[in-house]
């Protein structure tokens, strides 16, 4: 009887773990569901304890135990090894890399300005063409250091002018923008020099961006469902359903691993990047314009110069992993709620 549950339970995690490592190459693959799907944010999510069935919990003990193992890499000879390699492989790039996120930046609110009736994402239009204009001049603050102020000023007015059309849960999906505008202004008053830095906070910005994103597909997986018929590939052959909280799943470990230790976020960000990256050549245009500042960020955490913890934090992930597991899901639905009162959520 034993011998039977032993197994049993050996065929869930090896499918668990089959399931993470091939939804790994599709998360992005997926785009941004609102960009190309239709969406209701009226109607009620599901709730966490629909959310949180045994299958979701084992894809969670499966990523968090990915997780924990490459953190305890990262504090072997190996771990330290590759981290030297990445940083003597990135070495000669590294002096430019703010200058390469000014310029992906610059070129993503040109071509805003370009294509005209978006306030930051393909979702969110506007017949206001005085937004055009703000986006022109956001790109040409990025040349110079100090009017990167008042880019960054400029994308808080866009991302305010968001929340005041669209409504705030909606632009909860978007805080990765309050990151660039941050950067912006912390880089244009040379606070990088005193030991702020700029990257940083991006970085967190990415990885919060990245684990809400993940919530929506638990919360509303109907959303995508439009997207799996029309690109069934992207499924791998798995039941959308399970495939949905996997994809999910994965996509929130790998942000939650942007958060984390040296090495673990930089290989986290090199697969999101060719994951991201990958999106285009399914989706085309509107993925890469509205991806390209998130996939230029990825890069620079990638080439970002780094040593390995100066002391282990295998022992606190498993239990970091789950507060945030609980946290987002949690916060997800109670902001719903609160921001957009209406339909409880749903079982």
């Amino acid at each position: 009887m034993t011998w039977a549950r032993d197994r049993g339970l050996g065929r869930i995690t090896a499918r668990s773990l089959t399931v993470a490592a091939l939804a790994s190459l599709s998360i992005a693959a997926e785009a941004h569901v609102k960009w190309f799907a239709a969406y209701d944010l009226t109607a009620a999510p599901h709730s966490p304890s629909a959310i949180w069935s045994s299958e979701f919990a084992q894809l969670a003990l499966v990523t968090m135990l990915a997780l924990w193992s490459a953190c305890v890499v990262e504090t072997t000879r190996f771990g330290r090894t590759l981290l030297i390699g990445l940083n003597l492989l990135t070495e000669k790039i590294r002096p430019r890399t703010d200058e390469f996120l000014r310029c992906c930046l610059a070129v993503f609110f040109v071509a805003l300005w370009s294509r005209g009736g978006i306030i930051l994402t393909p979702e969110l239009g506007t017949d206001n063409t005085s937004v055009e204009w703000l986006q022109a001049a956001i790109a040409a603050g990025m040349f110079w250091r100090r009017s990167m102020i008042f880019s960054g000023l400029g994308i808080i007015g866009l991302y305010a002018y968001g929340v005041v059309s669209y409504g705030l849960f909606h632009m909860l999906d978007y805080p990765i923008f309050l990151g660039f505008a941050a950067y912006c202004i912390l880089y244009g008053l040379r606070l990088d020099r005193t030991g702020i830095m700029p990257g940083t906070v991006v970085r967190w910005s990415i990885g919060v961006t990245l684990m809400w994103a993940s919530v929506e597909k638990w919360g509303y997986p109907e959303w995508t469902l439009p997207i799996l018929d029309l690109h069934p590939t992207l499924a791998m052959g798995f039941g959308h359903s399970f495939f949905m909280t996997a994809a999910g799943m994965v996509e929130f470990g790998f942000a939650f691993a942007l958060l984390w230790t040296p090495l673990v976020r930089r290989l986290a960000a090199v697969v999101l990047g060719a994951t991201f990256i990958s999106a285009v050549f399914e989706f085309g245009k509107i993925d890469a314009i509205g991806h390209l500042p998130i996939i230029a960020a990825l890069a620079v955490i990638v080439v970002e110069p780094s040593l390995a913890a100066r002391y282990p934090r295998s022992a606190w992930l498993p239990g970091c992993f789950a507060i945030a597991l609980f946290a987002f899901v949690a916060a997800y639905c109670v902001a719903h709620s609160v921001l957009l009162p209406g339909p409880g959520v749903r079982s």
